[in-house]
């Protein structure tokens, strides 16, 4: 389990990575979408492409972010039904979602959007509106995002099994698990008891 543990700490390093990464440009469309109201407010100017790239900057962020908010356990959940759950419960409801739904969904999402991608590209596909952008680059983002859901599903379904073992503490209500994780390979790595440290 040790192994899977160690696979999982990767994919949540990897997600969290390009997820803060991402949010950055959440600023960049800011920056963006200010400058373009001062150039159509002092200069009566303004372009497609500037509207667009803050659609792109959006997209970017929604579907790089997800694995992110997956692995700190940050989506919405109908908390007044779960807290009521017994733990042995909620843990069934975590693996059936996680094998049934997430990783399913993700996988046909990875193969259908790729096909929607491969059209666009082939065509060279292009904003319908005057002066806007290519649109295969963006739509070559989807199946690349639900790849990276995928990898997080995985690991998020590796750490739910070695909950479920005792080989990793349960979190607290809204905490993920990728702390604990992270703590119990550093534990794994300071066997005299050295003391876990933050990699």
């Amino acid at each position: 389990m040790e192994g899977l543990l160690a696979l999982s700490r990767l994919i949540d390093r990897a997600n969290a990575a390009i997820g803060r990464s991402a949010a950055w440009l959440i600023v960049a469309a800011a920056v963006i979408s200010a400058g373009n109201a001062v150039m159509r407010k002092i200069f009566d100017w303004s372009a497609n492409s500037l509207l667009e790239v803050q659609w792109w900057l959006f997209a970017l962020v929604f579907l790089l972010a997800a694995p992110w908010t997956l692995a700190d356990n940050e989506h919405i959940r109908i908390d007044i039904v779960n807290n009521r759950l017994s733990k042995r419960t909620r843990n069934i409801i975590e693996l059936v979602g996680h094998i049934f739904f997430l990783l399913p969904t993700a996988a046909l999402v990875v193969y259908t959007s790729w096909i929607f991608f491969g059209t666009s590209f082939a065509q060279n596909e292009q904003s319908p509106n005057a002066g806007g952008l290519a649109l295969w680059p963006i739509k070559g983002l989807i199946p690349i995002a639900f790849m990276f859901l995928f990898a997080q599903g995985i690991s998020e379904l590796i750490k739910r099994i070695a909950i479920m073992r005792g080989e990793l503490p349960e979190r607290a209500h809204h905490d993920g698990y990728h702390e604990a994780a992270l703590a119990a390979g550093a534990d794994h790595s300071h066997p005299h008891g050295d003391g876990p440290s933050r990699p």
